[in-house]
C-alpha cells in the first residue's frame, strides 16, 4: 500500500491548486483525477482578477498570459431590447481590470506542470476514488481507487482532501449530505460557429427576452452558448422539437440558420441539471471538502473556478504547517472552514438573489426592458454601482493570496 501526506481527490481547479501550493510547501501531496486528460467542454472557463493576481504571485502569469484567451471588461446584458452593463472591471483596483476567458484544460495544464517541477508532487491521472480507508476510531485514513485497467489500490493519507466537484463521491462516502437550495433553472449547454459578422471583443452577453434566456461566451471561432430553461423542462422541451429550438435560440441571440444549423441533433445540447446547496460542516477527522464539494454553486456569473480556487489557497496556508509538522487536527480543519464560509455566503445569497430578481421572471416571461427591477435601473444611472459590482463579481469577499512559501519570482517573457 503506497502512502502520502495529503490524498487531494480530484484534478480540477481547487484540487490542482491545492496540489502545487502544498507540493511548494514541501509536503507530499498525490493528486488523483479519475480522468484521463483535463479535455473536457462546458466547464468553468472564466478566471477572475483575484485568480490573476494569484497567479502573478505565483511566478506563473506571463505563462498564463501566452495561453490563448479572450479578455472580458464589462458585463452585459440584454434585456428585451434594452442594454444594461451589470459590471465593467475597467476602474477595479489591482492590475488586471478583465476576466480572461481561457478554456479550463489549459488553466488545469499550466497548474499540473507547475506542480510536476515539484519532487513532492505526484498526479495519477485515470485514478477513480470508490471509497474511504478508516481506522477503527473512524478517522479517515486514506483512500480506495481503481486504476484505469481497473486494478485496485489504496492510498494510506494523513488528511484527504475532496476536491471532486458538485457530485462528489468522497463527500458521500464520508457521509456528509448538503444542504440543498431551490433553483428556477437548468441549462442546455452548446455550441456554434461565430456569425462572421460578430463584433469580436471577448464579451459575454446574456440575453433575455420571451420567456428565454441564454448566456454567450466568444471563444474566438465559435460561441459558447448556455441556453436556460425551465428546472425539470428537458424531456417536456425535447419533445418540442429540435426545429423550435434552433429558431428560437437564433431569433434571441439574432442568428441566422447558418450559424443555428451547427445544432445538428439532441447530441449536441448538452444538460446540465443546476443544483445550488452546502454542507454544514465540511470536515470530519482526517477528511476536508472545499470547492464544489463542500457548496455548490449555481452556474450565475461563473463564480465556481474561482471560488474554487480561492479555497484551495487558503487551505494551503493554514494546512501547510500542521502537515508538515505531522499535528493535523480537525480543529484546524475548522479553521479553514470558518476562513471560506463568509465569501460563499455571499456569493450563493447573491446567485439566489438573481435567480429571484432575474432569471424566475424572465423564464416566466414576466421580466420587461421598460420595467427593470430597481437594482437594474440604479446599475444603469450610477457608473460608480457598476465598478461596485464588477469588484464584487471579479475580486470579491475576501480574496487569498499566494502563502510565502509557494511566491515565485516573475518569470521573464
Amino acid at each position: 500500500m503506497d502512502r502520502t501526506t495529503c490524498c487531494v481527490v480530484g484534478g480540477g481547479p481547487a484540487g490542482m491548486m491545492l496540489g502545487l501550493l502544498l507540493a511548494r510547501a514541501g509536503i507530499e501531496v498525490t493528486v488523483l483525477e479519475k480522468h484521463g486528460d483535463f479535455l473536457r467542454d462546458f466547464r468553468g472557463d472564466t478566471v477572475h482578477p483575484s485568480t490573476l493576481r494569484l497567479l502573478d504571485e505565483l511566478g506563473l502569469g506571463v505563462r498564463f498570459a501566452a495561453l490563448p484567451q479572450r479578455r472580458l471588461t464589462q458585463m452585459r446584458m440584454h434585456i428585451d431590447g434594452v442594454e444594461v452593463v451589470a459590471g465593467d472591471l475597467r476602474r477595479i483596483p489591482g492590475p488586471h481590470k478583465y476576466i480572461a476567458m481561457v478554456p479550463q484544460w489549459d488553466f488545469l495544464d499550466l497548474l499540473a506542470s507547475a506542480a510536476r517541477a515539484e519532487p513532492s508532487f505526484t498526479l495519477r491521472m485515470r485514478a477513480e476514488v470508490t471509497g474511504l480507508r478508516t481506522a477503527p476510531d473512524g478517522r479517515v485514513c486514506g483512500v480506495r481507487y481503481v486504476d484505469e485497467d481497473g486494478g485496485a489500490h489504496e492510498l494510506a493519507a494523513d488528511l484527504v482532501v475532496a476536491c471532486d466537484g458538485r457530485d462528489s463521491r468522497v463527500r458521500a462516502a464520508a457521509g456528509l449530505e448538503p444542504e440543498y437550495r431551490d433553483v428556477p433553472m437548468d441549462v442546455w449547454q452548446v455550441r456554434v460557429p461565430a456569425p462572421r459578422d460578430a463584433v469580436k471583443d471577448g464579451r459575454v452577453f446574456l440575453s433575455i427576452g420571451a420567456g428565454q434566456v441564454a448566456a454567450t461566451m466568444d471563444r474566438g471561432d465559435y460561441y459558447q452558448t448556455s441556453y436556460l430553461i425551465r428546472r425539470g423542462a428537458d424531456a417536456e422541451l425535447r419533445a418540442a422539437g429540435l426545429d423550435r429550438f434552433r429558431d428560437r435560440l437564433g431569433a434571441l441571440l439574432g442568428w441566422d440558420r447558418s450559424v443555428t444549423a451547427a445544432i445538428r441533433s439532441w447530441d449536441d445540447v448538452k444538460l446540465l441539471e443546476v443544483t445550488m446547496g452546502r454542507l454544514t460542516t465540511w470536515h470530519r477527522e482526517g477528511l476536508l471538502c472545499i470547492g464544489d464539494a463542500a457548496h455548490i454553486m449555481s452556474p450565475t456569473g461563473g463564480v465556481g473556478v474561482n471560488l474554487a480556487v480561492q479555497d484551495a489557497v487558503a487551505t494551503a496556508r493554514i494546512l501547510a504547517a500542521p502537515l508538515r509538522e505531522r499535528r493535523l487536527t480537525r480543529a484546524d480543519l475548522a479553521r479553514v472552514q470558518k476562513r471560506r464560509r463568509l465569501p460563499m455566503a455571499v456569493i450563493q445569497k447573491s446567485q439566489e438573489a438573481e435567480h429571484e430578481m432575474l432569471l424566475r421572471p424572465a423564464l416566466a416571461g414576466t421580466l420587461r426592458g421598460d420595467r427593470l427591477p430597481t437594482p437594474l435601473r440604479l446599475v444603469r444611472r450610477v457608473p460608480a454601482l457598476r465598478t461596485l459590482t464588477g469588484y464584487l463579481g471579479g475580486v470579491g469577499i475576501r480574496p487569498e493570496h499566494a502563502p510565502p512559501f509557494a511566491r515565485r519570482a516573475p518569470e521573464r517573457a
